[in-house]
């Protein structure tokens, strides 16, 4: 089995696990940080954003212009009306008409530039979108194996999906929204200033008390917001490993303790779900208040000018229209807001994750195309997933071409991270492995794991054919290499009696075949790989005896002229070895045949033994 897990230090602070939910919140995110963030990551798309600028500010001007033009026509028409009254003139319909007819062309190439602006938008939020994800994916292969073992899957997904989504939303609709209301804003004072500075006074003082209250709104359902978004990716962590560990949940009869965890997480995020969709939702009652205030006051003054004939009729008609114009904008800020704010929460966490420490680089000359002969030595290696917990202190080995090395020893001992250095999933501490007498830091890691076939005990296959799996180990295998490699790991006959055979697909996790017909398609995609270096993890461990056999079978045919490790709990499968190495609290304490081991009578013997007799008494 995978023995380091139980070494690696635990994360500062591990997601989504229920008993974390009673903790202390995190401090409230720094909006205008995450909002610079988002500003500096569109920044490629600058030129775009001032042609959405532009547009907006361009319909918005047209917008605003026609109430002005309307309240012309209100005037000409009462005016018209008097002098009908008085018998000294009529109504001039014509320029009424010649007025109507302009406001609608001030109207329409409002709505085509708004359209334009729109379109540009949507594009440029979705190209974001897609970088974002890209750079998301990228990022992910670039990361630390240390990283995927102290985080939830769940909440990686929920940054990539949830968090991407709520960004690219927020971008599209609030960053045009916030445009038009500040041109809209801007333009409607202009406008009203020229009709009559008095009425624009009363008018604007609804302006700094609707600012005052939005800022204090803000303020306060901020941290809920950012709870939110931090606690949706806890619930998706935790339905996803619920889901996956049905099986073992089941057994154990643990469903009560899974359903308490899950519903104390959902508990904290329905309370910062509900106080901040509450809070911000009070801010457009507010707003549409102050605004009313505002219209009365204009009323009254708008009527008292008209009686001194300071101003006319369809003046008052047009700054009732303005007042309510800006209005509008005002209480359209006030709502996009709440989306503003989710998409800060988004975004913080979104570029969190981009900034995670990386691997480290390959060397500027590290080789790249490798072509290894099988020496392979570990020089007084020293290791730690924590500097400050060592747990392989000083392992020396030798390992020539075409051996096959076996390293057992209890659970912790160190095996499995012995491999992971080989790999290069971690770099050593201190001491060297080396290579064909190369030290590996100095080969790239694509090119040093392409001479490395590896099989583990957790399988993994994905969602596609049967000859596509197993094609994974080499994607330029003809369909007859498949079949071959298939049958070499004993996997053919099984393949055969599935319904569609070797185009049978597989379905997520691949649930629809069994634990021991996994293993076996993963050992023939090792065997397709065909690599110089062989490593198996517990290869065996999910097979019956007799199967087991079969495997171990094709397995000695694999294993000729290549240098292979096992990892074994079976030592019955490991006699053969060439070298077997006995680890505990990472360091060899035995090594030696099997046959050596056992005329030694120490651990290894007391292992071999106590399973011999466990077989027996079975």
């Amino acid at each position: 089995m995978t023995d380091d897990k139980n070494k690696k230090p635990a994360p500062e602070k591990q997601k989504g696990h229920g008993p974390g939910v009673g903790a202390a919140t995190e401090k409230p995110k720094n909006f205008g940080k995450s909002m610079k963030q988002i500003l500096k990551y569109s920044g490629n798309y600058k030129y775009a954003f001032i042609v959405v600028i532009f547009f907006a500010i361009a319909g918005t001007v047209f917008q605003v212009a026609g109430p002005k033009v309307m309240g012309r026509a209100t005037t000409v028409l009462a005016e018209g009306l008097m002098y009908k009254i008085k018998g000294t003139g009529t109504i001039d319909f014509a320029a009424i008409g010649k007025i109507l007819a302009l406001t609608a062309f001030l109207y329409a190439l409002s709505a085509i530039f708004s359209f334009i602006e729109g379109w540009i938008m949507t594009g440029i939020t979705q190209k974001i979108v897609y970088k974002m994800r890209r750079d998301i994916s990228e990022k992910i292969n670039r990361m630390p194996m240390k990283y995927f073992e102290s985080h939830q899957y769940g909440d990686i997904l929920s940054r990539i999906t949830n968090d991407v989504d709520t960004l690219g939303t927020g971008l599209n609709q609030s960053i045009t929204t916030i445009i038009t209301s500040i041109a809209t804003i801007i333009g409607v004072i202009v406008m009203m200033l020229t009709i009559s500075p008095i009425m624009t006074l009363i008018a604007a003082t609804t302006i700094p008390i609707s600012i005052v209250l939005l800022g204090f709104i803000i303020k306060m359902s901020q941290k809920y917001f950012k709870t939110q978004q931090e606690y949706l990716g806890n619930i998706n962590g935790q339905i996803e490993e619920n889901f996956a560990g049905q099986l073992v949940i089941k057994a154990f009869n643990k469903e009560a303790s899974m359903e308490k965890t899950f519903n104390e997480t959902n508990e904290v995020l329905y309370e910062s779900a509900w106080k901040s969709q509450f809070i911000s939702g009070v801010m457009l009652p507010v707003m549409m208040f102050v605004g009313n205030l505002g219209y009365a006051g204009v009323a009254i003054s708008g009527a008292m000018l008209a009686i001194k004939n300071v101003i006319g009729i369809g003046d008052i008609q047009a700054f009732i229209q303005y007042v309510r114009t800006l209005t509008q904008p005002l209480s359209q800020v006030a709502q996009v807001m709440n989306q503003v704010q989710s998409m800060g929460a988004a975004g913080e966490r979104v570029f969190e994750f981009l900034a995670e420490e990386e691997e480290s680089p390959d060397l500027e000359n590290s080789a790249s195309q490798i072509d290894v002969q099988g020496f392979v030595e570990f020089e007084h290696v020293k290791f730690g997933y924590d500097p400050e917990k060592v747990i392989i202190k000083d392992f020396s080995a030798n390992v020539k071409p075409g051996q096959k090395i076996a390293i057992v020893g209890p659970t912790g001992a160190g095996k499995t991270t012995i491999v992971k250095l080989l790999m290069r999933f971690y770099d050593v501490n201190a001491g060297a492995i080396k290579i064909d007498g190369v030290d590996i830091r100095s080969m790239s890691r694509h090119g040093l794991r392409n001479n490395i076939a590896m099989v583990l005990q957790d399988t993994w296959l994905y969602s596609d054919t049967i000859m596509e799996n197993i094609r994974y180990g080499n994607q330029n295998a003809t369909d007859e290499e498949v079949i071959a490699a298939a049958k070499a790991a004993r996997a053919d006959r099984f393949i055969k009696t599935l319904p569609g055979g070797y185009d049978m697909v597989l379905n997520e996790d691949a649930t629809n075949i069994s634990e021991g017909q996994k293993q076996l398609l993963t050992i023939a995609r090792a065997i397709l790989a065909d690599r110089k270096l062989l490593i198996l993890d517990e290869a065996t461990s999910s097979v019956d005896t007799r199967t087991e056999v079969r495997i171990q079978e094709a397995m000695d045919n694999l294993m000729k002229g290549r240098t292979t490790f096992v990892i074994a709990h079976r030592l019955s499968t490991i006699r053969d070895a060439d070298l077997i190495l006995v680890m505990n609290h990472g360091d060899i304490i035995e090594q030696g045949t099997h046959d050596e081991l056992l005329a030694q009578g120490g651990t290894y013997a007391d292992l071999y033994n106590s399973q011999f007799d466990e077989v027996e008494a079975s």
